[in-house]
């Protein structure tokens, strides 16, 4: 065997190696970031969320769970002090929501955003703040969760990165959430895709069930 094919073969071993270790680590090509590995893996445990008591705009405190009874949730998770993806993500959410049958709002679905912030993002910031997105606060309450301990653990069930900085911002990911009538998740969805996650929601809610 000549130079010239014995480095070719060394190439083609090389490269069929690498792609066997990328196939592994994406999970079969389906996974090529972290995130969308952290998604996959979401959508196929669809794990339950974890009891969690929220205080909302109106100084009102009540359980997720008493929130969504028999209902379907539309979730996102943000902070008032956030100048990058977090207005645009709320106000995508504003436009999914006028495009739910009205029929729907409040009866079949509620939409809901999460501050992680919670020291700072109290009830007279939410209360300001949702106005800039049209939430009623009631059928869209927006809410902080004052658990330290509760907070985390929602933010980890759902994969939700929160990591502070020293000027008092966060770096995050952000994606739409749905939640199902039994707690659990059923679906996370491109926030920045508002037609599709519309059409995702409409879905759900025309075929009912869980």
């Amino acid at each position: 065997m000549s130079i010239h094919q014995r480095t070719l073969l060394s190439l083609v071993v090389i490269i069929l190696f690498g792609g066997v270790l990328f196939y592994l680590s994406t999970d079969g090509f389906r996974a090529f970031t972290s995130e969308s590995a952290r998604t996959l893996d979401l959508m196929e445990n669809n794990p339950p969320l974890p009891p969690v008591t929220l205080q909302d705009s109106e100084f009102r405190t009540f359980d997720l769970d008493e929130f969504s009874e028999d209902k379907y949730v539309f979730m996102t998770f943000m902070y008032t002090n956030c100048a990058t993806v977090c207005p645009q993500m709320e106000m995508n959410m504003a436009e999914v929501y006028e495009l739910i049958p009205p029929e729907s709002i409040g009866k079949d679905i509620v939409f809901l955003s999460i501050s992680f912030d919670p020291t700072r993002d109290d009830p007279e910031t939410l209360a300001k703040y949702r106005t800039y997105y049209g939430s009623d606060g009631e059928t869209w309450r927006m809410a902080r969760a004052q658990d330290q301990e509760e907070l985390d653990s929602l933010l980890h069930t759902l994969g939700v990165i929160v990591i502070p900085d020293e000027y008092g911002n966060f770096q995050h990911n952000a994606a739409f959430y749905l939640v199902g009538k039994t707690g659990r998740l059923l679906d996370v969805l491109d926030f920045t895709e508002i037609e599709e996650a519309a059409a995702a929601v409409n879905a759900v809610l025309a075929k009912g069930g869980e």
